[in-house]
Parts: C-alpha cells; structure tokens; sequence
C-alpha cells in the first residue's frame, strides 16, 4: 500500500512537472528588451521627488555657487515625514537633491568644504543622506540621487579635474547610504557661476566633457542594477518636458547614438522611438507646485486634486513613470497642504479602479495560440499578474477580444497592459462597445506599452471589443480590464473672455455645471447648456453635480469684475499699448510688464464710458518666475485722460511676496472713464511693474 501510494506520487508529480508545459512553443521575445532592473522599476509606477537644498532657504530655483553653508539651517526636519507621506499615498521610492547646481551637498562630503557639515544645522554634525536612507529602509522604500554634474561653486569645474571630483562623490553617495536604485542626472550642464570666486561664465561639450560611460561604469559597478536617468538613459530617459505628461504614443526605445545628458530632442523624448535598439522608457518629471523649490508664495499654487489626476493618467497612464516633486520647506519637512493634495489624489485613485468589471464576464478571441487555452487562453488578461498573457496564433497582425457581460455595465476607465518582459509589440488599439446590436467606436489609440489608461464617458453595454495591431509581431495581452471610477466632485473651472462671456469646463466627462450669477441667500440655480454672457460686475456661484448619483461638489463662489469688452489701453510709461493689452485681457496667464524697470510706472485705461465702482483688482504674474510685484500703488480717476488731480487712493499690497493672489483696493464709490494704476515702488528684488489683469467693480 504505502509502495502504491509512492507510485501515485512519483506519477503526479511527473505530471505536473512536465504536463502543464506548453503543447506549443511560446511567442519569441521581441527586442528591444528591458532588463529584470527596468521591469521592477517601471511596476513601481510613481516615486517621490525631493527638492531640498540650498535654494530652499535663500528662496531660489537655481542657486549661483556663492551661497554660505551658514544659510543651511532647517529648523524641524523629518526625513521620516516624507517617507511616510510617500508610502501612505502609494510611492516605492524616493529621490533626493543631494547636489543641485549651486553645487552644496546634503552630506559631509570628504571632498568640498560646500556642505551641511559646515552648516549651523545640528552643529554641522548632520547628514540629509542618512537619515533620509534609514527613513526609507523603516518604510520599505528605495532611496534614489540627484547628483548635479553641474557645479557653479567648484573652482575646477570644466576642467579634467572636475571629472575626479563629480566621480568621487559618486562614490561616497553609492558607497555609505545603502543602495542607490536610481542616478538622476540633470540636463543643465555649464553657464555662469561663482566657480571659486571666478565669477564667470564656463562652457562645456555635453557630449564629451563628462567622459559618461566611464561614469556609468563606475555606478554599476556599486549597483549593478542601478536606474541611470538622464535625456539618453541609459536606464530611462527624461519625458522631454516637466509637466508631466507623456504622448499618447510613446514607444520605450531610444537610439541615443547622438544623445548624451542634456542634448536630445524633447520632442522624441515625448514618443520614443518606434524603431529604437535600446529599451529606454519614459519617466515623468513634474512638481506639485509651480516651483521645484519651496516658496512661501507658492502656498495658493498646489496643483489641484483634477490636475493631479491629469498628470497621472497621462503620465503612469501613457506607459511612463510619474516622478512626482514635493518642495521641502525651511522646517524640513513637506507643507501640510502638499501633503494634503496627495492623500486626496491616492484616495481617488484607489477608488478609480476599486473594482474591475471583467471577472465575471465571458472573454473570447479571435483564436488563441495553437488553441493552447491552458497556456495563451483569454484568462490571463484578467488575473493581474504581469507576468501571464493572451497570445494569438503565428503570423496574426491583427486580433480582437470581445468581453460579454451577463448583464448591463456602465463604465468610463478602461486598463490596458502589454507583457513588456516579451517587448513592446501593440502599435495601435481600438475600443467598441455595442449599442443596439451594432458595435460603436469609443476610442481609437496607438501603443500600450506597460499600461495605458483610458478616461471615457460612461458607457452602458453587455459587450465590449478591443482590436489591437502590431506591425513588429504578434500582439501580446497582459491585462485588459473596465472600471466605473466615480466622477471628481470639485466645482468647474470658470473662465471669461473680454466681451464678458463665460464657459464652465472640467478635466471630468459627464458632469452637469450649475450657475448662479448674484448674492441672494436663497439661490435659483441655471443649469449650464452653453457660455452666458455677464454684463455687470457680480458674484457668481458655480457648483457640478453628478447627473447618476446626484452628489454634488461643494459650491465655489467668484467675484466677477466688470466686464472689459470696451476697455483699452491708451497710455503706458514704458513699452507699447499692444503688449499693454494684456493687462486687461481676462487670461490670467498673460501679463504685462515695464520696460523701464523703474518706480512710478503707470498704465492709463479708457473703459469706453463712465462707469461706476468701488474697488480695484491687481493680480500680479502667476508664472513660475515671477517678477513685477508692485508693493504700493496709487490710484487716479477721471474722465479727461490729461488731467486726473490727486489719486482717489494709494497704499500697499502687504505680503504680496509671499502670497500673490488677487489684490484688492476698496474705497468709497466713484464714477468716471479713464483709470490711471501707478506703481510707486516694488518689493526686494523687483524693478519693473507687471500686471497679470487689472479689474473693476
């Protein structure tokens, strides 16, 4: 008995071991390939990105070289916080500035006198580094660096010597904090700088200066698996832009033959390359702020929860990886409204693909490799494992799916995921979903990759077909799954052009806009069909609301100015009336600004008529790189544009530095055509008058 029950198992395993092989030979990966290193990164789908340095605290983007360590002086700083922050809102890893331009290094580097070792900060006994990488390793996180090749305070750089320098703190960044699992190198590379004292400007070739392989060589001998970011890779390579945001297609192959760290075509950096020989995806780099670096200022300018949602789906969600920056402030830690932002972008995203539709449904293909169901069969594009796949037959340049539901669904994201360990093959896709016995067209795209991510309208359906082409071999299907996200619930944005119309929009499909122009208590809402016009100056109340569900966002309030469609500039003290023109032009994203670049600049407007008011609004540039801020004013009225007399009121902006918003000037109410905005002074630092949009009401 006990000799059969040995035989028995003798024959099963046998079985297992050999019986569930596959009956027919798999597809052939497809080069180029990714390593094992860039599969575990790319799974990892958003990082961290940490801007802290020097800059932080003299309240720059791009530091000259010149600083003193002396400024370097956090007053509460918690690596922990940020790695905490990283992992509750999902992230793998975090990436730090231990050296920016400015050339100041987060660690005791050996090798500079630049460092925090010769800060106030813990009496010069801190290291970021260090305890950045034990924060990471108490919250399972990876820890990366952003080392400048760029240095404006080292006397040597642009000479040979310099090279030994970058090399050497190279060393000790992979050598004393544990694994580096990704190199960040920066496409800025030579300019003016302090350059010891120099003061000058030094060029380099990017192609040849830093000697990059050998540079590379000397990570991967520290990290063998080590992700090496630059514009040329070699493990991924820079988006060509800082928004975020990766084309729609967008192949992870490069040829980098004449490509190096700072020299490359954004535009192709957006896309890939269909016919690359290297596997080098994409990472997207963006701030959650306007700024990498924190300004106090910037406090109002967080990205919202809709944009953040933008930049994910379009990063993450066009085969990408979302490198998403936190500015660090002067206690060391990340601003609370930061922070904020990203647990609510976690939240929604969690709840966008909560609960996929496919698990109940009956899959079928237009065949299936060998009719090896066991092996290739439609299971696997549903089992969320990576590493399975429907495979079609040999020689198929075109196949489809078709999902059947046992009853109705609705749906408005659709996943999508290539086994990329098998190569990047799926060049372009189509989505139909049937609608009185008829299939209808819903979406109509190029590569896949990892993944990609379709937001839609809601559909309602029993059937669902995905068409997929390949011109580079077979397609292969690694997941394919539908989910009913609920809809983003915050009020729509409200833009107004200078005849005074008015549009409602949202980055969300299917929401209804509701409006109320007025103060009453009790509101009589309008249902938003098209733009509306607003004659007069007035406060209008905006909301959204789900059309299905009923919810709805809470209600945002806007004081609207008088509308400007008669308005024009007839006189500015410096420059010309058509740039001018921009001051009133209703889009806060365009400015006007002095030429001369001195105090008591001023701008003359003709409203067309007299009209009649009581309060004045400035909004000062909202660009990353603001200027112009004017900290006190003086205003005039009249109706002869030669001869205003005293102004009706003058002040201050208080705290515009810090908190740029719309400013407001009350006063008691005035009639009249022409108004006259003279700015008396500026702050620290500005000498020009700038003016993103002047109002009345």
């Amino acid at each position: 008995m006990a000799l059969f029950s040995f035989r028995r198992i003798v024959a099963f395993l046998i079985l297992i071991t050999f019986g569930c092989q596959p009956s027919i030979k798999p597809p052939e990966p497809i080069g180029p390939l990714p390593s094992q290193a860039q599969l575990d990164w790319q799974r990892m789908e958003m990082n961290m990105f940490l801007h802290f340095n020097m800059n932080t605290f003299t309240n720059m983007e791009w530091g000259l070289g010149g600083e003193s360590p002396e400024q370097f002086n956090p007053t509460d700083f918690d690596a922990r916080q940020w790695a905490q922050i990283a992992k509750n809102a999902g992230m793998r890893a975090i990436i730090l500035t231990a050296k920016h331009h400015d050339g100041f290094c987060l660690w005791p580097s050996e090798f500079t006198e630049h460092s925090v070792k010769n800060s106030p900060w813990k009496n010069g006994k801190g290291d970021v580094l260090k305890e950045l990488a034990e924060a990471c390793k108490e919250y399972g996180l990876k820890m990366g660096v952003y080392l400048s090749p760029w240095d404006r305070n080292h006397a040597q750089y642009g000479t040979p010597e310099y090279i030994t320098y970058f090399r050497n703190q190279l060393n000790e960044l992979f050598t004393n904090y544990g694994e580096v699992f990704e190199f960040w190198i920066d496409g800025a590379n030579g300019g003016d700088g302090y350059y010891g004292g120099a003061n000058e400007t030094r060029t380099i070739d990017r192609l040849t200066y830093y000697d990059w392989q050998n540079t590379f060589n000397l990570a991967f001998e520290k990290n063998p698996n080590v992700i090496i970011f630059s514009d040329a890779g070699p493990g991924c390579r820079w988006v060509g832009n800082e928004e975020g945001w990766a084309k729609e297609t967008n192949w992870s192959f490069l040829d980098i033959s004449d490509m190096a760290p700072g020299k490359a075509d954004s535009d192709v950096l957006q896309t890939g390359m269909p016919n690359g020989d290297q596997w080098i995806p994409a990472e997207a780099d963006v701030s959650i702020r306007l700024g990498w670096y924190y300004h106090d200022y910037e406090d109002h300018k967080v990205k919202s929860l809709p944009r953040l949602l933008d930049i994910y789906y379009n990063s993450v969600g066009r085969n990408a990886l979302l490198l998403l920056n936190f500015p660090v402030d002067r206690r060391g830690k990340i601003h609370p409204i930061d922070s904020a932002r990203i647990m609510e972008m976690s939240v929604q995203l969690k709840q966008d693909f909560k609960t996929g539709l496919i698990k109940n449904a009956i899959i079928s293909a237009s065949n299936v490799r060998g009719d090896d169901h066991q092996h290739f069969g439609t299971q696997f594009i549903s089992d969320n494992d990576p590493s399975t796949y429907w495979a079609p037959e040999e020689g198929t340049d075109s196949a489809s799916l078709i999902i059947e539901f046992p009853e109705v669904v609705s749906f408005n994201r659709i996943l999508l995921q290539e086994p990329i360990q098998m190569g990047q093959r799926i060049s372009s896709f189509s989505v139909y979903y049937e609608e009185d016995n008829s299939w209808v067209k819903i979406a109509d795209q190029t590569t896949i990759g990892y993944k990609r991510l379709l937001r839609l309208n809601d559909y309602s359906t029993k059937r669902v077909k995905l068409v997929m082409e390949s011109n580079r071999a077979i397609p292969l299907l690694s997941e394919f799954n539908l989910f009913h996200a609920p809809k983003v619930l915050v009020p729509p944005t409200v833009n107004r052009i200078k005849n005074g119309e008015v549009t409602l929009s949202s980055t969300e499909n299917g929401l209804d806009f509701y409006y109320y122009a007025g103060s009453d208590e009790v509101k009589i809402w309008t249902k938003y069909e098209q733009p509306f016009d607003t004659e007069n100056a007035t406060s209008l109340s905006v909301k959204s609301v789900d059309p299905i569900s009923k919810n709805e966002s809470p209600e945002e309030l806007i004081h609207m100015s008088l509308p400007k469609s008669n308005w024009k500039v007839v006189h500015v003290s410096s420059g010309n009336l058509t740039d001018a023109e921009k001051a009133i032009d209703e889009n806060p994203n365009s400015w006007w600004e002095s030429e001369n670049r001195n105090a008591l600049e001023e701008i003359i407007i003709d409203f067309g008529t007299e009209i009649e008011f009581s309060e004045i609004t400035y909004l000062p540039m909202q660009e990353r790189y603001t200027k112009g801020f004017i900290s006190n004013y003086e205003c005039y009225l009249s109706n002869n544009p030669n001869n205003f007399g005293k102004p009706i009121v003058s002040g201050e902006f208080s705290n515009i530095a810090n908190n740029p918003i719309e400013q407001v000037i009350k006063f008691t109410k005035r009639k009249g055509r022409y108004l006259k905005f003279k700015a008396v002074s500026f702050i620290e630092g500005h000498q020009s008058a700038g003016i993103a949009e002047l109002g009345v009401r």
